[in-house]
């Protein structure tokens, strides 16, 4: 078990700011382990750890012994971890910002990647508290990525139920138009993170367009033998899935046809449209406030976005969404009273 302790060690006290002489593992080993080792076998081990593959890094330097000989003494002892720390705090700041995450799983999962590191690492994240869940979890979310997975890698169908929370704040499957619940037949194609939310970027076996479907709201599932439809008989993946330009263009996952648009901005707001719609924006009529922007995007997300930016900004084309917020604003006056 010695060589198995002194990785074990290693694991959970060292990295490159916390090193150990092979006096401290030897101690470590006997407070810890009730293991009473020499150095020497301290040593031999490290060294066929090494041997071994595991990156261990120590110092070198020159003594001179008793016998009035120069001797090598090694020291400073550390394993290289696979994710540095900035690296794992990045994976854990992802979790507690994902809003399809229940939080019992997060907090395993929490746990998992302070483990990757060792108590130093613990020690500084101890703190870290996700908020409590705004909504009800989905026990089968995990479940339902493995089998997306296995689908998405095997070229296969499949076939699950959607749902929708009802007041009661329970998931409850969508139904037919006889009342009966409605079961999905789909081509799954990618899996994207989009606004802390997982989403199925696929096609509805019934219909020729692409469809986004969020993760967390898929219960049942069932992997199919039957093979997906090709993508390029699926409109808008007749070259493939482009995820990046497929992001850009559906910025809150809308399904539906993609429009050339055209809008007037407020120049303050730039970082936001490079945030939301990427480097494919085209720029023109620029002045010292305003400037006017072209970009293809999906009709009822930019619809949705440009009523959040409303006051930020006015979209020009095409003249079916420009009619579209009118008829928006104006609903939106009644409701408020402002207008009869």
């Amino acid at each position: 078990m010695l060589i198995i302790n002194i990785l074990d060690i290693l694991k959970r006290y060292t990295d490159e700011e916390h090193r150990l002489s092979q006096k401290e593992i030897m101690d470590i080993l006997e407070q810890e382990y009730d293991m009473k080792v020499e150095r020497k076998a301290i040593k031999r081990n490290l060294l066929n750890l090494i041997d071994y593959g595991y990156s261990i890094e120590y110092s070198e330097s020159i003594r001179i012994n008793r016998k009035g000989e120069e001797e090598i003494v090694y020291t400073d002892w550390y394993l290289e971890k696979e994710f540095s720390d900035a690296e794992l705090r990045l994976l854990i700041d992802s979790l507690l910002f994902s809003r399809h995450i229940p939080y019992s799983q997060c907090k395993t999962l929490i746990e998992k990647l302070e483990n990757l590191s060792n108590k130093n690492f613990k020690s500084r994240v101890k703190h870290i508290q996700k908020l409590p869940d705004n909504e009800l979890p989905n026990r089968q979310l995990f479940y339902t990525i493995d089998i997306l997975d296995r689908a998405i890698s095997k070229g296969n169908q499949v076939a699950f139920h959607y749902n929708e929370y009802h007041t009661d704040k329970k998931l409850y499957p969508r139904l037919d138009h006889e009342g009966n619940v409605r079961a999905y037949i789909i081509n799954p194609y990618q899996m994207a993170a989009v606004n802390g939310r997982y989403y199925l970027i696929c096609n509805h076996d019934k219909y020729e367009d692409v469809s986004n479907y969020r993760v967390d709201r898929i219960t049942d599932i069932q992997l199919l033998d039957t093979p997906v439809k090709p993508m390029k008989s699926v409109k808008g993946l007749e070259q493939g899935l482009n995820l990046p330009k497929h992001m850009a263009e559906h910025v809150y996952m809308f399904t539906g046809e993609s429009v050339p648009v055209t809008f007037r901005a407020k120049k303050y707001l730039l970082t936001d449209l490079f945030d939301w719609f990427g480097k494919d924006m085209q720029f023109i009529d620029e002045t010292e406030e305003e400037v006017t922007v072209r970009v293809t995007v999906n009709l009822e997300a930019i619809r949705k976005w440009a009523l959040q930016y409303a006051l930020h900004v006015k979209v020009l084309k095409p003249e079916r969404l420009v009619d579209m917020l009118k008829e928006d604003v104006k609903r939106a006056a009644e409701y408020y009273g402002l207008i009869d």
